[in-house]
């Protein structure tokens, strides 16, 4: 079973080589077959030449168009029975994708998501975030009734086939809560597994508290109603 990683990338020359040099090790250690595919998402640093540099996939956006945009050209591309997706920030683990895929290879769930506030690894984070995190969670939970403790982790894994079935429209940051209401709306499993989180120690999140919040929980909303 092949498994697509997809990393949508803005500016991240600092990080994304070692990434993706740690994703293919930890690939090979679990012995699967696998394709990282890079969107680059209009940088104008080295990012996508790195990540070329290193064997991954690239393809360049003309401009900057958003996560979610860059994240759904990925998952166009893919060939995996599976696909992941990681920040491309340094702010996750590649050494934990075996947690993320291990429910879905034994047929226990059909989207698996990384939660960075598990009670079993809670990591730092800012909190403001973690509080918008956690009406996010609160809102998800009352529309579809899934408990989550991360509806926003951008590290995740799941079946090609159920991608297909949620005809994702997200262009930003709220691309995770449509694809996990939808998910959810559709009857698959949905599953959480703990996993490590350093805050980026280069660059700035380009992610709005306000304005992106706000289209997250609207996003929440719709995607909820269209289902």
């Amino acid at each position: 079973m092949q498994v697509s990683i997809i990393i949508p990338t803005l500016n991240e020359e600092l990080t994304i080589g070692n990434l993706i040099d740690r994703l293919q090790a930890t690939s090979l250690k679990m012995g699967i077959s696998h394709e990282i595919i890079v969107i680059d998402d209009g940088s104008d640093d080295a990012s996508a030449r790195i990540s070329q540099s290193r064997g991954a996939k690239v393809f360049s956006l003309r401009t900057h168009m958003g996560k979610g945009y860059a994240l759904r050209a990925g998952f166009a591309k893919a060939r995996g029975e599976i696909v992941a997706t990681i920040d491309s920030d340094g702010s996750h683990r590649p050494e934990e994708l075996p947690q993320l895929l291990t429910p879905i290879l034994r047929d226990q769930a059909d989207l698996v998501i990384g939660s960075r506030f598990s009670a079993e690894k809670r990591g730092p984070g800012k909190r403001l975030n973690a509080a918008g995190v956690r009406i996010f969670n609160i809102l998800v939970r009352i529309l579809t009734g899934a408990e989550v403790s991360d509806s926003q982790s951008g590290f995740r894994a799941i079946k090609t086939a159920v991608l297909k079935n949620l005809d994702l429209e997200s262009e930003e940051y709220e691309i995770e809560s449509e694809m996990l209401v939808k998910t959810v709306r559709q009857r698959f499993r949905v599953r959480e597994v703990p996993i490590s989180f350093n805050q980026r120690t280069y660059g700035v999140s380009r992610l709005d508290p306000i304005v992106d919040g706000f289209k997250i929980l609207l996003s929440i909303l719709t995607s909820f109603l269209k289902g």
